[in-house]
C-alpha cells in the first residue's frame, strides 16, 4: 500500500486545526489495519475511524496545523 493516500470518513478536527475533544494532541496512539481500499484506526480510548483510499492521489490533502 506504499504511495496510497487515505481520507477519514469524517473530519478529525475541531474546526480550528486541533484534534477533536478526547483525542491526544499532537499524537494519538493506536492501531491501523488496512484491508483493500479501507484503513481502520482503533485505540484504547474507544476511538474508531474508517479511512477510504483516494484513488489517483499523489499527495496529502492537508497536513496538521
Amino acid at each position: 500500500m506504499q504511495d496510497t493516500f487515505f481520507l477519514a470518513e469524517q473530519p478529525l478536527n475541531d474546526g480550528h486545526g486541533n484534534p477533536p475533544a478526547g483525542w491526544g494532541n499532537p499524537y494519538q496512539s493506536g492501531t491501523i489495519t488496512v484491508a483493500g481500499s479501507q484503513a481502520v484506526f482503533h485505540d484504547d480510548k474507544g476511538h474508531t475511524v474508517t479511512f477510504h483510499e483516494r484513488p489517483g492521489a499523489t499527495s496529502f490533502l492537508q497536513t496538521c496545523s
